[in-house]
């Protein structure tokens, strides 16, 4: 008896991947499921959140998951996955985004059919799931300098520039980097108060395609995520030092708070939007953050 797939396609994801390439290589990507002996049944997402709805409709009903689109429909696919009981669907990821920074954390292909054949020929291999407050994160949650730049580029920009769009995007940010937010944190029982630039709670290598984590810091599933807080600088010889620091992934320059949590407690002064997996997230008076230790199995 043949096994089932089911794959969720964002036709929008991309630097016009998707779109020069449904009949070819999403074809030839259909043919290697084929091969591996699935049924396929491909679903293309209608809005935003379907891919959510999708997964937490059907996932049960099949013996694997796939998505084809960029960080968000990821987002989505596990949200959706997070939401099912019992036995675990495994997830198959064909990255078709413009940056792919969780693609690239776990290495995998960016070419459709290369990645197709991990989705059913990998190993099946459990990561962690972030909480933040009622919903979920894959890699990343953010807030302040750049976190908006993953969300204020228009699709249309990013179709047409791919990873070039952020990188301008994120220049442009540049004057308003100054504004940093006062909040208080609480990182698994530690206090860390203070004024800070830039935040992240992330199980990433790379964030937004700007910030870099050295790769032997980052575990993807040992319930623990990578926190990141820069210090507001006091002086440009201040930025420039804590500048060269995350060049050279130097986490312990003073302007710098590093640290592994499992669980992270956030309370803002003012209005602080964030970005989940490069998606908006509205501020919120009070931000509770929690690893969800190997709730996912993804296909690597």
């Amino acid at each position: 008896m043949s096994k089932k797939v089911l794959m969720i396609v964002n036709p929008k994801a991309g630097k016009s991947r998707l779109k020069n390439k449904m009949s070819g290589g999403l074809f030839e990507a259909v043919c290697a499921f084929s091969e591996a002996g699935y049924l396929v049944d491909a679903r293309m997402t209608q809005h935003r959140g379907h891919a959510a709805e999708l997964a937490a409709m059907f996932a049960k009903e099949y013996d694997r998951v796939v998505c084809c689109g960029g960080d968000g429909t990821l987002n989505e696919t596990v949200s959706g996955l997070m939401q099912c009981d019992g036995e675990k669907v495994p997830l198959g990821y064909l990255p078709a985004g413009s940056t792919n920074d969780f693609a690239a954390s776990m290495h995998l292909p960016l070419e459709l059919v290369a990645a197709a054949r991990v989705a059913v020929g990998g190993v099946p291999t459990p990561i962690d799931v972030g909480r933040f407050n009622q919903r979920y994160f894959v890699y990343v949650a953010s807030f302040g300098a750049f976190t908006q730049t993953s969300y204020a580029v228009p699709q249309n920009l990013k179709n047409a520039l791919g990873h070039t769009a952020y990188m301008l995007e994120a220049v442009r940010q540049i004057p308003s980097i100054g504004h940093a937010v006062k909040m208080k944190v609480l990182a698994d029982g530690e206090v860390l108060d203070g004024e800070y630039l830039f935040g992240s709670v992330s199980n990433s290598t790379s964030i937004g395609g700007v910030m870099k984590l050295s790769p032997q810091e980052v575990l993807m599933n040992d319930g623990k995520y990578e926190l990141l807080l820069l210090r507001n600088p006091k002086t440009a010889l201040d930025m420039q030092a804590v500048a060269a620091a995350l060049l050279t992934k130097n986490y312990d320059q003073e302007g710098i708070v590093y640290r592994h949590v499992s669980h992270v407690e956030f309370w803002p002064e003012g209005d602080v939007p964030w970005t989940l997996d490069g998606e908006y997230a509205a501020s919120t008076e009070h931000v509770v953050i929690d690893n969800l230790t190997k709730s996912i199995i993804l296909m690597a």
